[in-house]
């Protein structure tokens, strides 16, 4: 593509056409030929490359992206743009292309945009990298299609249909010079009868996305074409490099890890929230036929691919298309099904609309598991789950929960399969869970009731400070009150639970008795879990200038480790504790 195109930006000299990446996991060779090879080797840390495209570190990255199916919407966006201020259609010298997998194309805004880019009176070239794989496997009817295409005679014997085709595709007579001064091989690849045709476009491919010099002159062919084409190129995923190419799931996003000759060894950190989500839910489902576990393309990184080992008929991967995913489970409930849909925390920002009609406002009992809630390391802005509280609890009739441990995660999840008269969302991070929790037996989750970690529940308290934790900031909070008992304050620390409903009885008491409460929570303080303290008490009429809320600032955070981000944003034990000290003043610690 670079060879082809020129995408040098215009302030640099270049011409400036377009490249747009769909989900930017594919764009590291583009980074290292436009300038950045120095960033590479602190890839996904503080100071060094994005595993995104990125408009802050080049001219050549035009959207900092990493959901999937945005990029055709945002190119067709592009090119009428372009053409608007060049004086009409196809007037604009910039052209435009798209680089998009065959699991990404299946996303519902990816078609919208498709079928609006048939419309277009201009060069727009989208390139389909078709390697047969999402992050797992592809779900549904379009990868169902694709391995059809792969293997289909009429797209191996293609040099007989050519010229017919020509006469009836748009733009069949610029292509119809192409066909004659191009090579007989060209010629075989203009086909007829690609579902994408039907979408406006002139479909050439399937092409070997690993024949370099064959890739290159057939985009050579297809860059002036002025109108819409979609190129299918055949690829592999994680071509050249063995491991990869032998387990492309596990290589799609790994941690560090060394090479032992042809041996992989990667470290073990330590048992995830995501692993005892997975063996929690498929316990439950043992003891519940009801239950179904629904993924979007992410049966490994939520842990439903443990669930399908033990229950592969009740566990249903719908592709990448959180929307429907929703609407799916919408449906379940409604004939009686139990669903639980397990889905990053950035990604079911995707399904708002979905949640607001099909689950609120019918009363449906979906139960929407976040994992990467908080801040995710290394994906950075883009993939931080920093708003689904906000989102969320504006629904009349839903139910928020935290885990801040296995203990409790496992508390929570039997929960929420006994819950049928609302939608229940739970939030757990990209983590690791604690190995010794406070608590190792906790009690059952009940609406809008804390539980209080320290002192253990028995003990008596008579507090200076109470700090409430939403989620697995509970153990930053106990070792600040830890700190703050040693300096002769009496803390109790509350596992709040829930952010919706709020226990709005021990908040009455807390802020009646004039103790000071610290909120702490690994999410925007805009609409989080504070701010519904905030206002529930504001509601009862108490007092809230004792009242401190510790989160996320409103401010976009980059790639680095998950433990400095939290400390950048203040949500550690420093920052607990500065909270803690804004009030205790007021205060007279215990003799």
């Amino acid at each position: 593509l670079h060879r082809v195109f020129d995408f040098k930006p215009e302030a640099e000299g270049g011409r400036g056409d377009r490249l747009l990446f769909d989900v930017g996991h594919q764009c590291y060779t583009h980074k290292l030929i436009t300038g950045r090879r120095h960033l590479f080797d602190r890839l996904r840390q503080a100071g060094g490359m994005s595993g995104f495209p990125e408009p802050a570190e080049s001219g050549y990255d035009l959207f900092s992206v990493g959901h999937a199916g945005t990029a055709i919407s945002t190119a067709v966006g592009l090119a009428r743009g372009d053409d608007l201020l060049a004086g009409g259609p196809g007037r604009s010298p910039r052209r435009t292309v798209v680089l998009i997998g065959d699991a990404s194309i299946v996303n519902g805004v990816a078609l919208e945009g498709l079928n609006n880019a048939g419309t277009l009176d201009r060069q727009f070239l989208t390139v389909l990298n078709d390697n047969g794989m999402s992050i797992s496997k592809p779900q549904g009817g379009m990868a169902g299609y694709f391995d059809k295409v792969r293997l289909s005679s009429t797209y191996l014997d293609l040099k007989r249909k050519g010229k017919r085709a020509l006469r009836r595709v748009p733009g069949g007579g610029v292509l119809s010079e192409l066909y004659h001064r191009g090579s007989e091989s060209m010629k075989a690849l203009i086909t007829e009868g690609h579902m994408f045709e039907h979408f406006g476009h002139i479909c050439v491919g399937p092409v070997d996305g690993h024949d370099l010099e064959w890739l290159m002159d057939t985009l050579d062919e297809l860059s002036d074409v002025p109108k819409p084409v979609l190129l299918h190129v055949k690829t592999v995923k994680g071509k050249g490099f063995d491991p990869a190419e032998g387990d492309a799931t596990t290589f799609h996003s790994p941690a560090a890890f060394r090479m032992d000759g042809c041996r992989v060894e990667m470290p073990r950190k330590g048992r995830s929230f995501t692993s005892a989500f997975g063996d929690a839910v498929a316990d439950l489902m043992d003891h519940d036929p009801r239950i179904v576990t629904v993924t979007a393309a992410m049966p490994d990184g939520t842990g439903v691919s443990r669930i399908a080992e033990r229950h592969p008929q009740r566990t249903i991967d719908t592709g990448i298309c959180e929307s429907h995913a929703m609407d799916m489970c919408a449906g379940m409930a409604r004939a009686g099904v139990r669903p639980f849909f397990a889905v990053y925390s950035t990604f079911a920002q995707r399904a708002l609309d979905q949640v607001f009609q099909e689950v609120s406002l019918q009363g449906l009992p979906v139960r929407v598991c976040m994992d990467r809630a908080g801040f995710v390391g290394g994906d950075g802005a883009v993939h931080h789950g920093f708003m689904d509280v906000a989102l969320f609890r504006t629904l009349p009739g839903c139910e928020l929960l935290a885990a801040a441990d296995e203990p409790n995660l496992r508390a929570a999840l039997t929960y929420m399969a006994g819950q049928d008269d609302a939608a229940t969302f739970l939030r757990y991070p990209r983590d690791v869970v604690a190995p010794t929790p406070l608590n190792s037996e906790v009690p059952p989750f009940e609406p809008g009731v804390m539980h209080l970690a320290v002192p253990p529940a028995g003990e008596p308290c008579n507090a200076d400070l109470a700090l409430i934790a939403y989620g697995p900031m509970l153990y930053a909070a106990a070792e600040a009150a830890a700190r703050l008992h040693a300096a002769g304050y009496d803390i109790a620390v509350y596992d709040a639970r829930f952010a919706k409903p709020i226990d709005a009885r021990v908040l009455r008491e807390l802020l009646e008795a004039g103790v000071g409460v610290v909120t702490v929570e690994d999410h925007t303080l805009t609409g989080g879990f504070g701010s519904a303290v905030l206002e529930a008490a504001h509601e009862m009429g108490l007092n809230t200038r004792l009242l401190r809320r510790v989160g996320m600032p409103e401010a976009w955070f980059g790639p680095d480790s998950r433990v400095q981000q939290l400390a950048d944003a203040g949500i550690d034990v420093a920052g607990i504790l500065a909270a803690a000290e804004s009030v205790l003043p007021t205060l007279n610690p215990s003799p």
